[in-house]
C-alpha cells in the first residue's frame, strides 16, 4: 500500500488512518526514520511491553535470589573454564 502524505514545515507527517489500521490495537507509538538511497523509510518500533513474559519459559521458579545468584556464578565460572581451561 502506498499513499502520498503531506510534509509539514515542521518535518512531521501524517500516517494515513487505512495504513494504521493494519496495526489494529498493535499499532506502534514510536517508529524508526531511516535515509535510504532514495529518501525515507519509516518502520515501527515494538513497544517493549508487548514483549512482556516473553522469556517465561527460562524463568527460575521456586528459588531465593540468593540461590539465582549462585546459580549464575556457578554458570559463569562453567562459561569461563570451558573458554579458557581449568582454573
Amino acid at each position: 500500500m502506498t499513499q502520498i502524505v503531506s510534509l509539514t514545515r515542521q518535518g512531521q507527517i501524517s500516517i494515513p488512518a487505512k495504513m494504521l489500521a493494519k496495526f489494529g490495537k498493535n499499532r506502534p507509538t514510536k517508529v524508526i526514520v531511516k535515509v535510504v538511497e532514495n529518501g525515507w523509510l519509516v518502520e515501527p518500533v515494538p513497544d517493549i511491553l508487548s514483549l512482556g513474559g516473553i522469556l517465561h519459559k527460562y524463568a527460575i521458579k521456586g528459588k531465593t535470589p540468593e540461590e539465582i545468584m549462585e546459580l549464575e556464578e556457578q554458570a559463569i565460572e562453567m562459561a569461563m573454564i570451558e573458554k579458557y581451561g581449568s582454573k
